[in-house]
């Protein structure tokens, strides 16, 4: 009798093989669909949004500081030489017999020996007693100032080179910036005096690897150092105007080569 049912048992579930479960299954697959994540999942999201606010925050924090530090190394000393090398450069020009545009191959290094020799020659004459000061009509006593590009180059008294970098964004002028060359002698190297450069562009390492070497290339590659830091500066000055509404948080270095902004909730870097 007992083997007869359990056949009975067997066939229906041959049938039929989900008899039996069909009142426990269909919940399970339904719970199935829906996933809960681990209670250590969740706290380790917390902990990594925690850390991230923590990170921007001390990087709000140093940018602050970072800022305040340039206002106050630029607040006084940096526009006191400004001004008084913009009008010592304006005196120059104002003063020059004549103004020379250099293109490609007419600036190089035998034009800056001219000029060198022009800076040295005006000094000696200058020490010269009583009427040795007859030399006024030599060509030497020219006053001449020389364009290259963006650049004016000009003899300033006292065996002084003077460069103006003028630069622009987008065809507009900007702001210039000055660089003073001096030597004791003709035959010494130049060295950097003075200038108006921002402090944080690499202007003595340009010094150190260029100017006794190769002064025409240190003349450039500062020019070349300006031009792209303006370049930076304003594209993100632009970037604030077309898309300000748009971004959340903006960050930048000194020289603008890396800057980091927010956009809808999603980090952007672009250096």
């Amino acid at each position: 009798m007992e083997s007869d049912i359990e056949e009975s048992l067997k066939k229906k579930q041959k049938k039929n093989p989900f008899l039996g479960e069909s009142s426990t299954r269909k919940p399970l697959e339904h719970f199935s669909v829906r996933s809960y994540p681990a209670m250590g999942e969740v706290n380790f999201m917390q902990g990594e949004d925690i850390r991230l606010e923590t990170t921007r925050a001390r990087f709000s924090n140093v940018v602050k500081r970072h800022g305040e530090l340039a206002e106050r190394l630029s607040r006084d000393s940096d526009k006191l030489i400004f001004e008084r090398l913009q009008k010592e450069f304006e005196a120059a020009r104002a003063s020059q017999t004549q103004e020379i545009c250099l293109d490609g191959d007419q600036w190089n290094d035998g034009l800056l020996a001219t000029i060198r020799e022009r800076v040295h020659m005006e000094v000696e004459r200058r020490a010269m007693p009583g009427d040795a000061n007859v030399l006024a009509d030599s060509d030497f006593q020219e006053k001449i100032t020389y364009k290259v590009g963006s650049k004016v180059i000009c003899c300033l008294e006292g065996a002084r080179i003077g460069i103006q970098y003028e630069t622009s964004f987008a065809g507009e002028p900007c702001e210039p910036y000055h660089c003073v060359l001096e030597s004791k002698s003709f035959l010494e190297k130049m060295t950097v005096l003075e200038h108006t450069i921002p402090f944080f562009l690499p202007i003595r390492e340009a010094e150190n690897d260029l100017l006794s070497s190769n002064a025409m290339r240190f003349i450039d590659h500062v020019g070349e150092l300006l031009q792209a830091y303006v370049d930076r500066r304003e594209q993100v000055r632009l970037i604030k105007e077309l898309y300000g509404n748009q971004i959340g948080e903006l960050y930048h270095s000194l020289p603008y080569h890396m800057i980091e902004f927010v956009v809808d909730d999603s980090d952007c870097f672009r250096t």
